[in-house]
């Protein structure tokens, strides 16, 4: 009985670190109701083991110009067309990612109708990349604090950087 007891501790402890993908539990419960689920998801851990990916930010190109990920490429969102990612072969590793997840949902989907085999959403996105204390770049690609919040209300997500609203 002490065994199955012990053992059944063991199995909470490992399965709530697996549910744990963000750095705050009201995050995640949000973005668990907001994503649809469509697209596979890659935490940031994950995403910072691998080696061969190709980053696409599907935010507008302001809030790119502002900070994206190092050797991200900004694909849009409204204004997404698949020619921005025609040269991007379909069995490549793509992960796509906006402030928080949706968007970049959106377009992994549409990227996954276009027959790409290896779309992945980063889980939380660029907001829960930054929390997690990892590097942003400005336009000319040099490491900058400044982050695009979207708005005030999406903004409360964003716990490091500074926030910009413009």
């Amino acid at each position: 009985m002490k065994r199955i007891w012990i053992l059944s501790i063991i199995m909470i402890s490992a399965g709530s670190q697996l549910l744990a993908q963000t750095t705050s539990k009201a995050y995640d419960l949000m973005l668990k109701a907001l994503y649809k689920e469509t697209v596979p998801t890659i935490t940031v851990p994950e995403l910072r083991k691998t080696s061969t990916v190709v980053l696409l930010d599907t935010r507008a190109k302001a809030e790119y110009d502002v900070s994206h990920l190092p050797g991200a490429r900004w694909v849009g969102y409204t204004d997404f067309d698949l020619s921005r990612v025609q040269d991007i072969p379909k069995n490549a590793n793509v992960v796509v990612y906006c402030s928080v997840g949706y968007r970049s949902e959106k377009i992994g989907e549409k990227l996954q109708t276009a027959g790409y085999q290896h779309v992945h959403n980063l889980y939380g996105s660029l907001f829960e990349w930054v929390n997690q204390g990892n590097p942003v770049v400005d336009s000319s690609g040099k490491p900058t604090q400044r982050v695009h919040a979207f708005s005030r209300s999406w903004g409360i997500w964003l716990h490091r950087g500074e926030k910009v609203y413009e």
